[in-house]
């Protein structure tokens, strides 16, 4: 039996491919959901859209501005109005500001942390009244191995990724007597479009982070998202404030 047969699940940020929200979509399609995807950019949403209705999928796609409060008061309004719940939510929209100290602007810091934290804040609160009247449901917050070990040149980055993990321990204890379970995701260096644009114009950087990494290569998205299917699925009922770390044993050394 498909592991999230009859679930509703939002995933924000899920249009880039490849990208962690677009193949979390796609394994959460696999496995039975009702999927909700939001992001940004409207093409290439509308290309998950498609791809999801291609695999079968039950799914709605709209814009977000995830750093809105009305926008989530809109999003949550439509999944309700369509689907009739929520049971799992993946706050997986985020940027990443390289900078060091010197050359990174408050407005640099204040963008970073409003996509990365703030939306992460708003997506929780808007979604647990709704969770809590369903009895329960998942919310899964997309952290990194920068909010674990401190990495030069991404300062706010980090900052926004250590805030999300925290974030996500305190919402599992206010959240348990409801049976929501919140949970942090900490990837390492992953093949999406983010991490290959960075390194597209310098193989010998590629090449020596592929080396970094204790599996002797970099992770893909489906990687980390087998892992967010496992933290939405009954399986995971007895795990929350947990951070699952999926970086091939980078974080280890």
């Amino acid at each position: 039996m498909p592991r999230l047969k009859g679930k509703v699940a939002l995933i924000t940020g899920a249009g880039s491919n490849p990208g962690l929200g677009y193949a979390t979509a796609i394994r959460f399609a696999e496995e039975g959901a009702k999927v909700c995807i939001s992001d940004i950019d409207r093409d290439s949403l509308k290309l998950c859209e498609l791809a999801l209705l291609e695999l079968g999928a039950e799914v709605i796609a709209f814009y977000q501005d995830v750093t809105s409060e009305k926008g989530w008061t809109e999003a949550m309004s439509h999944i309700i109005a369509t689907f009739g719940k929520l049971d799992i939510l993946v706050n997986n929209a985020g940027i990443a500001i390289q900078k060091t100290i010197e050359d990174l602007t408050l407005a640099d810091y204040e963008r970073q942390m409003s996509v990365n934290m703030t939306s992460v804040f708003l997506g929780t609160k808007a979604a647990i009244p709704h969770m809590r009247e369903n009895g329960g449901g998942s919310i899964i917050n997309m952290s990194s191995i920068a909010g674990l070990v401190g990495i030069p040149g991404v300062s706010a980055y980090s900052t926004s990724k250590g805030g999300v993990r925290l974030f996500s321990k305190t919402i599992a204890i206010e959240c348990a007597r409801d049976q929501i379970r919140c949970n942090s995701v900490h990837p390492g260096i992953i093949a999406t479009n983010i991490q290959n644009a960075s390194m597209k114009d310098n193989p010998e950087q590629y090449k020596a982070v592929k080396e970094s990494v204790p599996l002797g290569r970099m992770g893909e998205p489906l990687d980390v998202a087998d892992c967010v299917v496992f933290l939405a699925s009954e399986e995971a009922k007895y795990v929350t404030g947990s951070e699952l770390v999926v970086d091939g044993g980078w974080s280890s050394m």
